[in-house]
């Protein structure tokens, strides 16, 4: 294993235990056994191992969202928002990682979507896009569509975890019904 990816794999370790604010370069050099400054080597500064991190993060998600088998446009829909929930719930520094960290690398809004530079959302667009051909929904644009997916699930796990639920059961059943009024208000009335 190379010293570059044994900083990383401590970084991940650490952020795992303690969050973001447990990564610095000097604990992350004395994890791997390397000197403080032999550690900017490999990473010339946190901002870089955040970006290492975030990439790891989306990775994970984007397997997840690579592994949905449904054909049905709607029906993937449901299945993405179900595997988001998972990816929180099951994942929750790879989840963070993915959507919440300041790096400096992460995909911006709309640029980055449209022009095709997130698998996940390329994904997601394209079943939009099958979902409208099929005349299953009206006139609203991929981009469109998927912020506004994205957004209801990231701002609910965000309330779920400033416990702003009573638990996770009835987080659950809100996330799940918000989702399902979501894609449905997106369909034509003849697919409902």
């Amino acid at each position: 294993m190379t010293t570059k990816q044994q900083i990383f794999d401590a970084a991940k370790r650490r952020f795992e235990r303690e969050g973001l604010a447990g990564v610095s370069m000097r604990t992350i050099a004395k994890d791997v056994g390397i000197t403080a400054m032999a550690i900017y080597r490999h990473y010339p500064d946190k901002e870089a191992l955040t970006n290492a991190l975030m990439r790891n993060g989306i990775s994970a998600w984007e397997e997840r969202v690579r592994a949905i088998q449904e054909s049905d446009p709607i029906q993937w829909l449901h299945a993405a928002s179900e595997a988001f929930l998972a990816f929180a719930l099951e994942e929750p520094r790879q989840y963070e990682a993915a959507f919440l960290l300041p790096a400096t690398q992460a995909r911006r809004y709309p640029d980055d979507f449209a022009a095709g530079r997130s698998p996940a959302i390329a994904i997601l667009h394209d079943r939009i896009e099958h979902a409208r051909k099929l005349g299953m929904i009206g006139n609203v644009s991929a981009t469109d569509m998927g912020l506004t997916l994205s957004a209801l699930g990231q701002g609910l796990v965000s309330l779920y975890q400033a416990g702003r639920f009573v638990g996770e059961p009835e987080f659950r059943a809100a996330y799940r019904m918000a989702m399902l009024h979501c894609i449905h208000s997106f369909l034509r009335n003849d697919c409902r």
